[in-house]
């Protein structure tokens, strides 16, 4: 909606680009909320929610005739967003406790690459329809079919089994308070800083390396595209890892490869060796999303599991995108367009977040 936004409310790129923090400043903020709003409403009432203001939000986008109601637009869908990601996201893992990494990343995939899929559609839509039908239609579709969907969105009933001398026992969920006390929590967050920095940051970064090394757009775009499909494809395959291999191994390891190719990136040749590069690095972005929800279930139980991933999902939203796109930028504008020392910059941060990573740790497991 980019080109209608700058014909009908005269809006420079600077002021459609900020579409984009208030969608993400209205997930974060609504995200903790939603965690706890789950335990007391359940998961039904706020995808419920969720789909009232996705569906609203559209139809008000609609009518919407300056950029000022664009951004209560943007901090609506993004708000609605964590009314359905955070309940879902709880719900799937609730229901296959044995897999929880599985479904986490089949979730997850379904989320990343819903854009990939929707938006040609989206496109076409908009030029035969024209811009107010269509987000008319598309708001009343949103709110249709989340509604129906919310219905069947529930927590399993909880069931008892008799402990053995060869079953895990699970001990008591944290509580919040007791989560942000414990290093894994803030180990967690910190890797959520660095490795959400580095790897949004190559959403922004990966046509403007494509042109400056000679790409013409058409060329630059298939850099952005690979790092999109690993980004959505790939987080099925590390979910499904990470109950095999281990939750902080299967991150420290795509980690470490995503800091190997941002390092290798500015000094290799070649359209298809970047695209495979940046296809490492939407792997490992992709890897965050998808493996972070059962490791923080494994190490603070499901019981208050939305309220402490709503927590973590705060170094995201406030921090990741500052200390990446935005200083990333910055640095190439006074370097003009010093790639090699951006891309070193945010390797160094993949390579921590590999180190960091490692120190969380599950501990809800004993045996009696």
């Amino acid at each position: 909606m980019r080109q209608y936004w700058q014909q009908a409310l005269a809006a420079d790129g600077s002021g459609v680009g900020q579409t984009v923090f208030f969608v993400l400043i209205g997930a974060t903020c609504l995200m903790y909320l939603c965690g706890r709003w789950q335990e007391k409403f359940g998961p039904g009432k706020l995808a419920a929610m969720g789909a009232v203001l996705c569906g609203s939000s559209a139809i008000w986008l609609g009518s919407a005739d300056s950029m000022a109601a664009v951004y209560i637009w943007a901090f609506s869908v993004g708000a609605s967003s964590a009314f359905v990601y955070v309940p879902a996201l709880t719900v799937v893992q609730r229901w296959y406790p044995e897999r929880r990494g599985l479904v986490s990343g089949f979730f997850n995939m379904a989320f990343g690459l819903a854009a990939a899929v929707m938006s040609p559609i989206f496109t076409i839509l908009l030029s035969r329809w024209g811009y107010q039908r269509a987000n008319l239609v598309l708001g009343f579709v949103a709110l249709i079919i989340g509604l129906a969907a919310s219905l069947l969105i529930r927590f399993p009933e909880p069931v008892s089994q008799p402990a053995t001398a060869s079953a895990p026992v699970e001990m008591p969920s944290r509580s919040v308070g007791q989560a942000l006390k414990s290093r894994e929590f803030w180990f967690l967050w910190l890797t959520w800083v660095m490795a959400g920095a580095a790897g949004a940051s190559m959403l922004v970064l990966a046509t403007g390396f494509g042109l400056s090394r000679g790409l013409s757009l058409s060329q630059a775009v298939v850099l952005l595209t690979a790092f999109n499909l690993t980004n959505g494809s790939g987080r099925l395959i590390s979910g499904f890892f990470s109950d095999r291999v281990g939750r902080s191994r299967t991150m420290a390891v795509a980690f470490l490869c995503a800091a190997i190719a941002y390092l290798l990136m500015p000094h290799l040749e070649g359209i298809w060796l970047w695209a495979l590069l940046a296809a490492v690095i939407g792997y490992a972005f992709g890897t965050l999303f998808a493996v972070t929800a059962p490791l923080a279930g494994d190490c603070f139980g499901m019981m208050h599991f939305g309220a402490i991933f709503g927590l973590i999902f705060t170094a995201y939203g406030f921090f990741s995108g500052p200390l990446g796109p935005w200083f990333s930028g910055y640095v190439l504008d006074i370097t003009a367009g010093n790639y090699t020392l951006v891309f070193s910059y945010l390797g160094i941060m993949y390579l921590a977040s590999a180190a960091l990573i490692l120190f969380v740790r599950p501990w809800r497991e004993c045996r009696i």
